[in-house]
């Protein structure tokens, strides 16, 4: 995900299986951008993000293009779920953008379809620099010695929390508390405030029980492409959320489909919520709520089981200008002056370059200071194997149908452990 999604909790999207099979059997020359008569060269960007990322990313384009008057870039954005849709159709009929953005749970799967393009040939050909990434992050994007993406930022998991809230309730948001600390403060903001609700139901955030999951010697996804955990721990996992939900603590599920495209936190529903921590640049745009950042609870009181997911920039295997690519990626990954620009919208610039160029403000105050204070606890990433972003799709909706009252948990169960180990080929 690391970083991971606009909403890591996106519905999520499912490419028809022939679409998917016919990827890998496109001509590796076709589709990208395209030449013109007055010698410039036309690539396609497109991403994902809500409105304001939108705004800030045509900026930084036309920064590029200014520096680079031979090549024009097209843009392109959408929701996430769009995104995808969009990608695999594109992909699929030989035309997909040039380069777009990307997240670690993709790589495999669009680069084991031959998608991709390897940007190592480019890194060593000068028009791509690896150097000057923080935390090792230049390797988030290698995948069996590939590299198919370069992060543009980085991001961890947290709980947004509205400090009023947990005050008025008697609540300390502390590091080294444990779920049954967190449920017992949901319990209580409830009771104080009739307004609003403890906590959103975020049982379905897949990123979320794997961080459960690693606090207990397990995780989402296994080594070997499989899921790491039984249909008994998920039935324990679910079922704990839906006791809370049912005690009336959690935002009901009807509700907090009727706050999207916001959350349930920016909607002023919820007072806490589990999420990516850049995505307080959104909701700071979405409430007039003052919200914080606080630690992830934990099982044992010491261990949170985090890691820095990222946004990436990928460059199509079609493309016919891999060098105009590798130039944009370097300098979207790498211009101070976009550093300026982007701030923390996808996360904390992975450069120093942009790093030292950016002076955090604000809510990216917030976000730059509560990284720094779990940074000692983040551990490597979980592998995303091919297919982890059905298995995401059917977590997400699956649960949710659950806490609309549309299926039993039983059901559920076994409907994502079919839907998930189909997708991972299990």
């Amino acid at each position: 995900m690391g970083a991971r999604r606009w909403t890591a909790r996106a519905r999520g999207v499912r490419a028809a299986a022939a679409v998917v099979a016919a990827l890998g059997l496109l001509a590796t020359g076709c589709g990208g951008g395209s030449g013109s008569g007055d010698g410039k060269v036309t690539i396609r960007y497109s991403w994902w993000g809500a409105k304001d990322r939108a705004e800030l990313i045509q900026k930084t384009v036309k920064l590029f293009e200014k520096e680079h008057p031979n090549i024009k870039v097209k843009t392109d954005f959408s929701e996430y779920t769009d995104f995808w849709s969009k990608f695999n159709t594109q992909a699929a009929g030989g035309n997909p953008p040039d380069v777009f953005q990307n997240s670690y749970a993709f790589l495999r799967k669009y680069g084991d379809k031959n998608l991709l393009l390897d940007l190592n040939g480019q890194a060593k050909a000068g028009n791509l620099s690896l150097k000057g990434f923080r935390n090792g992050l230049e390797k988030a994007g290698d995948i069996d010695g590939k590299l198919l993406g370069v992060p543009v930022g980085a991001n961890t998991f947290a709980l947004f929390y509205n400090p009023d809230a947990f005050k008025k309730a008697g609540v300390n948001v502390e590091a080294g508390w444990t779920w049954d600390d967190f449920f017992t403060a949901a319990k209580k903001v409830r009771r104080s405030d009739d307004a609003l609700y403890g906590a959103s139901d975020n049982a379905n955030v897949m990123y979320l029980y794997d961080l459960y999951l690693r606090q207990n010697g397990k995780a989402f996804f296994t080594k070997d492409s499989k899921l790491g955990f039984t249909k008994d721990d998920l039935t324990e996992w679910w079922g704990r959320w839906q006791q809370h939900a049912k005690a009336d603590e959690l935002v009901p599920g009807k509700k907090s489909e009727q706050a999207k495209p916001k959350a349930s936190i920016s909607a002023d529903l919820s007072a806490s919520e589990f999420t990516w921590d850049n995505f307080l640049v959104r909701f700071a745009a979405e409430t007039k709520t003052p919200l914080d950042l606080g630690p992830i609870p934990t099982t044992d009181g010491k261990r949170t089981g985090q890691y820095l997911s990222s946004l990436m920039l990928s460059g199509s295997a079609r493309t016919q200008h891999p060098e105009e690519v590798a130039q944009f990626i370097d300098f979207m990954t790498h211009d101070p002056e976009v550093g300026k620009v982007m701030g923390y919208n996808r996360g904390i610039p992975a450069t120093t370059s942009q790093y030292d160029a950016y002076r955090p403000q604000g809510v990216d105050a917030k976000i730059a200071a509560y990284e720094k204070s779990v940074s000692a606890k983040l551990e490597p990433i979980t592998p995303h194997p091919a297919g982890a972003d059905v298995a995401e799709a059917a977590f997400l909706r699956i649960y949710t149908q659950v806490a609309l009252g549309q299926t039993s948990m039983g059901k559920a169960v076994d409907q994502f452990f079919n839907e998930a180990e189909s997708a991972l080929g299990s």
